[in-house]
């Protein structure tokens, strides 16, 4: 496996693209779980997602969703291809219809491989080049180009890939493991004082989704590999240092929207979270 993901030193924040110029960088580890990531590869490799496992041979575009467990295994060591790195943060600002994690490319049940011809690999290995070479130079407005060319990946990828209305449908697992992220996103942001999170613990999902919290449990664990409360965890501080960042909100005002009893208790969870209290992390964004 690769250099641990953690170490990555972003150009952008959110964002980093690459050239895979052997198997041993052409993925970064699992270990960060709020990066999506593409990978446009030429070559012989068996991948891994969730329970399904293809081999592949040729030129594809990999579109991995951090919530799905994920492996490659290199048969060649000729493997090459360009790949980058983002999060749902960062392509906020570009004009989209859904969120990622609801998209065709990345959604729960779907295949993330995308298989290319000649023309189509060239087209897309034009804008990875555009990426990486953008972001190494310090041209003012380069986040916004890198934004463009990362779109017109995104979009092309779904142009060359519509998603099939004949696919077998996702399994009960993966069904309340969508209705119950969807829950979880509806809740934010938070834009307003005025407003509270409603559904605030795994057993306040349970309760709206009308199945015990043990289910629940299970079924998102079976579809991504990870616990229903580590979702929830990462949502909630993501919203909190979102707020941290770009309000004047106080850290009391802040724990009472994300539906904590006392500021005490937001200070607490967001230390054990992130490491450093809410104050702390303010202060570094300055």
């Amino acid at each position: 496996m690769p250099t641990a993901f953690s170490s990555l030193v972003l150009p952008l924040q959110g964002f980093k693209a690459y050239k895979v110029v052997s198997p041993a960088n052409a993925l970064p580890t699992a270990g960060r779980r709020d990066f999506y990531k593409l990978v446009l590869a030429t070559g012989q490799m068996t991948v891994g997602h969730g329970a399904e496992t293809t081999y592949l041979d040729g030129t594809f575009l990999l579109c991995i969703n951090p919530l799905v467990p994920h492996s490659v295994v290199h048969h060649s060591a000729d493997n090459t291809g360009y790949a980058c790195v983002f999060t749902e943060a960062f392509v906020a600002s570009v004009k989209r219809t859904e969120r990622l994690q609801h998209s065709p490319l990345f959604r729960l049940g779907d295949s993330p491989i995308i298989r290319l011809s000649s023309k189509q690999a060239a087209f897309m290995t034009s804008l990875f080049q555009q990426m990486l070479a953008v972001q190494q130079n310090e041209y003012s407005h380069k986040e916004e180009v890198v934004k463009s060319c990362l779109a017109l990946v995104l979009h092309e990828a779904l142009r060359v890939q519509p998603p099939s209305e004949a696919s077998e449908p996702p399994n009960a697992a993966v069904q309340l493991t969508q209705r119950f992220l969807g829950l979880l996103e509806r809740q934010f942001p938070l834009e307003s004082l005025e407003q509270q999170l409603t559904l605030r613990t795994v057993q306040d999902f349970a309760n709206r989704l009308a199945v015990h919290v043990n289910y629940l449990n299970r079924c998102v664990k079976e579809a991504t590999g990870r616990p229903t409360s580590a979702h929830l965890a990462e949502r909630l501080v993501a919203e909190a240092q979102a707020l941290l960042r770009h309000t004047r909100w106080s850290v009391a005002d802040i724990a009472t929207c994300l539906g904590f009893a006392y500021p005490t208790y937001f200070n607490n969870y967001f230390k054990r979270e992130t490491g450093q209290t809410p104050a702390t992390y303010r202060k570094q964004q300055v």
